[in-house]
């Protein structure tokens, strides 16, 4: 379990991120076309996991926006944005700020990304959501870089998290 905060206030998710230098745990999501999308997919890629409460919030909107715009200088490097959020929020929100340089992706369905990740909120007003954080993966899947925001409504470490892919 990890202990982030919410305004100050304590709140825990129900594990800890996956170990640098680990094979990154197997997904399926939701893609805002309603497909399943699993990390293979994405494999021979680098992937940057953009992992956040809701897209319906002003920091998490905000890591979308930046991670689209970052993600357009990137070779070989697809951004995937990770909340519970539904398909159609996702697909609304990208669509009105015109973003087509990140994958959107819901764990609505199972709630299985989440907690093999580590960053379902175990308790708090947020419970049941997804922890800011940020997971880098190599082409190989292998975990090269990891965040959890430590107060949740700060934005991630940009910098850090893409200075592993130059």
């Amino acid at each position: 379990m990890a202990t982030v905060t919410l305004k100050g206030n304590a709140i825990n998710t129900v594990g800890e991120l996956p170990k640098t230098g680990t094979k990154a745990p197997a997904f399926s999501l939701t893609a805002t076309d309603l497909s399943t999308k699993s990390l293979s997919d994405f494999s021979g890629s680098r992937v940057v996991l953009n992992i956040f409460p809701s897209v319906d919030t002003g920091t998490c909107a905000q890591s979308v926006r930046q991670f689209n715009t970052e993600a357009s200088e990137l070779e070989n490097t697809k951004v995937l944005c990770i909340s519970k959020d539904l398909p159609f929020a996702q697909d609304r929100f990208c669509g009105a700020e015109g973003l087509d340089n990140v994958i959107s992706l819901s764990d609505f369905k199972t709630g299985s990304f989440g907690k093999d990740y580590g960053v379902v909120f175990a308790d708090g007003p947020l419970e049941g959501l997804l922890s800011r954080s940020v997971v880098v993966l190599n082409e190989s899947g292998e975990v090269i870089y990891t965040e959890q925001v430590s107060e949740t409504v700060d934005e991630p470490n940009y910098k850090a998290a893409l200075e592993v892919l130059y």
